[in-house]
């Protein structure tokens, strides 16, 4: 139809809808309301779990430093730990940071009720008394454990290789951390910024 105007009262009316019938005014008052929903959304910032402690510890200090850049996907952090579990057993892993905001609450760690441990959920999980290995690729990541290199994760943005062996470097854009604590065995923090083509 050329006749919009026409075309329109046609669909009010409800000649040919297979849906619900709006009308024009209707139509513009909640795409108003939703357009305001989102630019509130856009605009409202997310209170981070690290905010307001007291942090002493320069592991937590760490990982309250990028909280914010893990959340919002500037930054992609992998966290080595080498600790022992609550059995007394020695356990090491890797931890895709970004993921583990998203699908826990790092409130207890951040406030010192639990001190955050690789599991077998995580990318990498070593049990040394046990000698259970896994490791699972994430939304980020993708494991590449069968390589000559050793352990290797690939970025899923950019499709970069992060290599967390300490006698070569981690990779393009990518820095390796140790960092100094008194919370676990040893504590190594991986960044990675991703070059992604928009």
């Amino acid at each position: 139809m050329q006749d919009e105007g026409l075309a329109r009262q046609l669909v009010e009316l409800g000649y040919r809808g297979t849906g619900e019938v709006v009308k024009r005014e209707d139509f513009e008052a909640r795409k108003a309301a939703i357009e305001i929903a989102r630019l509130a959304e856009r605009t409202q910032k997310k209170t981070l779990t690290s905010a307001g402690k007291d942090l002493q510890d320069n592991f937590l200090k760490a990982l309250a430093v990028r909280e914010e850049d893990n959340h919002n996907g500037k930054v992609s952090t992998v966290i080595f730990i080498r600790d022992k579990n609550s059995h007394g057993q020695e356990v090491s892993g890797y931890i895709d940071y970004a993921h583990r905001l998203k699908i826990e609450d790092f409130e207890v760690y951040f406030s010192g009720k639990r001190r955050l441990l690789p599991k077998p959920t995580d990318m990498s999980f070593y049990n040394w008394d046990s000698h259970i290995a896994v490791w699972n690729s994430t939304p980020n990541y993708q494991v590449i454990a069968d390589n000559l290199e050793g352990l290797l994760f690939k970025y899923k943005r950019d499709r970069k290789i992060l290599n967390v062996d300490p006698k070569v470097p981690p990779g393009d854009n990518s820095t390796r951390i140790p960092i100094q604590t008194d919370l676990y065995i040893q504590a190594v923090i991986f960044d990675h910024i991703s070059r992604r083509k928009t």
